[in-house]
């Protein structure tokens, strides 16, 4: 087997800085080149990329900060390796050991270190720890510069022109990892290991090996659940790795930490309060709070501004004075003051002044009732007393007849109460009774003396007569039962559909004396089809036609070059006669007249008792014609027979059908006779190219039902 030239070593710098300068070149054609390139010097010059970026385009700072970022980590990765190269370990002279420029000097340091000891154990130079893809390309540089380190000693230094001459030979001979097979990557796609018997591919931290062995596709860590979001975080992959993120965010006074937490935001440090000058901001959990610098005395309190104001400790205070004193408020304080009794009508001060006492009215000398009466004393008044069912009237200075159903309503009586001098009396109302006791009432039944003329109920207090069916019960004297006239009453004209006839306790339906019958149910009137029973009297050349309430006989006759069809319909209330058209041979004039069809139908209506909308009563359904059509436009018309403008005709589609309905749009009061000519008009162009005449004779009945 033929095996392919080594690679040239590049540079260390070269090596890691190669993906960049690909980039760069396929973009050289893009102005934001020139962008990246200013991000570059910030980064060699500076040391720094977080100085402020001159571009007016937004896209340009983007691309500037994130060159200037790739190449200041790889100028502290290349010093992380010159550390491991001179001194064999990674101490850094920086104070700051968390800061980002000692965090990628520590790392491209050790992964230098890592190479060179794979080197010096003979160990491969490809990598096969998942430790990263940038820690695996410095690890391979060192490595393999190790071994070239290796290959010349100091001793062997001479000409390099020399040198360079026999270099091929030397590496065809002496490089122990000249047939790895995993030398430049080998097949695999991200991490090579060649075993001896075979070559074995892995790949980084967030991939897992696809089926071919070779290829790597990522991990998705959100749905294999190896992810270690917490409670209240959502994963969000992404190439190689994941993210958390909150689910909701910290609200107003916190902010979101790198770790995902909510801290408070110290707004007095900051400065971002709105504290007056003189006001102090101290800080609290989601905000602030402005606490003036001047203090108020004791009795006052201050306000938003800043003001002192006085507290009103007789609202603020739970009972501040001791009982029997009223609380005064004053500036910064408060009193308290001794009350001072009040006493009504009745009542004076007692001799200490501290209570109100009674006055008796009753005792001596002082004689309120005049003479025969009894003075009685009571809390803050007096009565005089009179004997039972009299009271004292202190203006008239008399005893007075006391209303016992005035003083006491609904307590004494059952029903009603009667004021006598001194006393009552008790009565019952009609319907009842006075018990007994003298105050209560029982009902009393009426309908033992059979006061109604056919049916009585009693009720409590009266009673209440009834009729039997077919009868109601007097306006006049509310217990004579009257015959109910059901043909006479508001909705008489709905209980028969014809005629009805009223005798005592009920009715009675009739119909008209021929062509109807007596429904079933006693109250509609069925048509007699004489057409069906056979006792109509039409010739054999005629045919009949069932109409409301009788026949018709009537005669058509196909005009010339049609023929009568054989299938003649019969549909409920309607009877077809069709013709088509039969042209004789050669008959061009025949052949080209657009009419197809000419049929003949019998409609029987009723007269509409109420008529309030259009009635639909005959439905044309269009049948697409056998040749071809360019969607044929259907128009419907009535070209004769519509008198009074009674009808018109509408166009409808119907189960993928296109049908025409006929709709009654006027009252008809029968017996009433019309012939409609309808015409289905098949319009290609603008031009008819079929057309379908039906003749439809209207019978109008001059009975409803």
């Amino acid at each position: 087997m033929e095996r392919a030239p080594p690679s040239p070593r590049l540079p260390l710098p070269l090596l890691l800085l190669g993906g960049l300068s690909l980039l760069a070149a396929r973009g050289a054609d893009v102005p934001l080149e020139a962008c990246c390139a200013d991000g570059h010097r910030m980064a060699t010059q500076h040391r720094d990329c977080s100085l402020p970026y001159a571009s007016e385009s937004k896209e340009c700072r983007m691309v500037q900060e994130q060159c200037c970022h790739n190449q200041l980590e790889e100028l502290h990765c290349a010093t992380g390796i010159n550390l491991a190269n001179e001194q064999d370990g990674c101490t850094t002279p920086y104070s700051d050991n968390a800061s980002l420029e000692a965090m990628f000097v520590k790392r491209c340091c050790h992964c230098c270190l890592l190479g060179r000891a794979a080197q010096a154990q003979g160990q491969s130079c490809e990598y096969n720890l998942m430790v990263g893809y940038q820690c695996g390309l410095v690890f391979r540089a060192c490595c393999v510069k190790g071994q070239e380190t290796a290959d010349f000693a100091p001793g062997d230094v001479g000409d390099l022109q020399e040198t360079a001459k026999i270099s091929e030979v030397k590496e065809e001979q002496e490089d122990p990892y000249l047939n790895d097979r995993c030398r430049g990557g080998g097949p695999c796609k991200q991490q090579c290991r060649d075993t001896g018997e075979e070559v074995v591919c892995s790949c980084f931290v967030g991939y897992q090996l696809l089926p071919d062995g070779v290829s790597c596709e990522d991990i998705n860590e959100c749905i294999t659940g190896s992810h270690n979001c917490r409670l209240g975080e959502n994963c969000i992959n992404t190439v190689g790795s994941f993210r958390c993120q909150r689910e909701s965010s910290c609200g107003t006074g916190y902010e979101l930490t790198e770790n995902n937490d909510c801290k408070d935001i110290d707004e007095c440090e900051s400065g971002i309060h709105n504290c007056l000058p003189d006001f102090i901001c101290q800080n609290t959990l989601g905000s602030f709070r402005c606490r003036p610098k001047l203090q108020c005395k004791s009795g006052f309190i201050q306000d938003a501004l800043g003001n002192c104001i006085d507290i009103n400790e007789c609202l603020s205070i739970s009972a501040p004075c001791p009982v029997g004193q009223t609380c005064i408020n004053t500036e910064g304080s408060y009193t308290c003051q001794k009350n001072v009794p009040n006493c009504g009508r009745g009542y004076h001060l007692n001799d200490e002044g501290n209570r109100c006492v009674d006055v008796d009215e009753c005792s001596p000398p002082a004689e309120p009732c005049g003479p025969g009466h009894r003075c009685v004393n009571s809390p803050g008044s007096f009565r005089c007393e009179c004997k039972a069912g009299y009271y004292f009237d202190g203006i008239s200075r008399t005893c007075i007849d006391i209303n016992e159903c005035r003083r006491y309503p609904g307590r004494l009586c059952g029903h009603k109460c009667e004021n006598t001098p001194g006393s009552y009396f008790c009565s019952c109302t009609v319907g009842f009774r006075l018990l007994a006791d003298g105050r209560s009432c029982e009902d009393m039944n009426e309908c033992n003396s059979s006061p109604c003329s056919q049916e009585c109920a009693n009720v409590y207090g009266s009673y209440q007569c009834y009729c039997r069916r077919g009868y109601q019960l007097s306006d006049v004297d509310g217990v004579t039962c009257e015959d109910i006239d059901e043909c006479a009453l508001p909705t008489g004209g709905h209980i028969c559909s014809y005629r009805c006839i009223n005798f005592p306790g009920s009715f009675q339906c009739s119909c008209p004396s021929s062509g109807y019958r007596l429904a079933p149910n006693g109250r509609n009137c069925q048509d007699i089809d004489e057409c069906v029973t056979g006792i109509h009297n039409c010739s054999v050349n005629e045919t009949c036609f069932n109409i409301q309430g009788g026949f018709r006989c009537l005669a058509f006759e196909c005009p010339e070059n049609y023929r009568r069809s054989a299938d003649t319909l019969r549909q409920e209330k309607t009877d077809t006669v069709r013709c088509i058209k039969s042209c004789r041979p050669n008959d061009v004039t025949c052949v080209l007249d657009p009419v197809h069809t000419i049929s003949h139908t019998v409609v029987s209506l009723p007269t509409f008792r109420e008529f309030t909308r259009p009635e639909e009563i005959i439905f044309l359904r269009a049948i697409t014609p056998a040749y071809p059509a360019n969607h044929a436009d259907i128009i419907f018309d009535i070209t004769e027979g519509n008198l009074r403008d009674s009808f018109d005709i509408i166009k409808r589609y119907m189960d993928g059908m296109t049908v025409g309905v006929v709709r009654q749009v006027r009252p008809i009061v029968g017996p009433f006779h019309a012939v409609l000519k309808l015409e289905m008009n098949y319009v290609v162009g603008g031009v008819v190219s079929h057309r379908n005449v039906v003749n439809v004779h209207i019978f109008v009945s001059e009975y409803w039902f």
